[in-house]
């Protein structure tokens, strides 16, 4: 091979070699180095409640049935228990309640945990109130009422107030 040809085919290796030099040189400055970032949550117990209004309508000496509603959110996997107190009405408890006239007098009515009116709802954890664990969404739990016929009670208008407990 003659000089010519031979500087002829050296010369674009000699014009790509420092390109090459250097894309090897920078790749060998280019290291990675790796760690973890540590990500935590703690999620707590939270629970609210919410009570309606339970409205018996026009009392005419014969009972008188209706229902309501307590709304109970709380975390995803919370347990809780409902309970609901014996109301404000003189000489009440929670096996009967009493409204107080706007006038005078009471007009007694119960509260129970089903519909068949059998299981009295209380305040006591354990024994008379309702349980349930949370999902996340609000739960709608029935309160039903019942106003039993045969009462002698003044005309007026009744009312009462029942303090919602919520245990969790």
């Amino acid at each position: 091979m003659s000089a010519a040809t031979r500087n002829r085919l050296i010369r674009p290796i000699h014009l790509f070699l420092p390109a090459v030099c250097l894309c090897i040189s920078a790749s060998s400055f280019a290291t990675t180095s790796n760690s973890n970032l540590s990500v935590s949550s703690t999620v707590l117990s939270a629970c609210s409640v919410t009570g309606s209004s339970l409205a018996f309508g026009s009392y005419t000496n014969t009972q008188i049935d209706n229902s309501a509603a307590v709304s109970i959110t709380c975390t995803n996997g919370t347990a809780y228990n409902v309970g609901l107190d014996a109301g404000g009405g003189s000489g009440a408890s929670t096996a009967v309640r009493k409204m107080t006239g706007s006038v005078s007098g009471t007009l007694s009515y119960s509260l129970y945990k089903d519909s068949g009116r059998s299981t009295v709802w209380g305040n006591t954890v354990g024994s008379d109130t309702a349980i349930g664990t949370g999902t996340g969404s609000a739960q709608s739990i029935s309160v039903y009422g019942r106003v039993p016929g045969g009462q002698n009670a003044d005309v007026g208008i009744y009312s009462d107030t029942v303090t919602v407990t919520l245990t969790y």
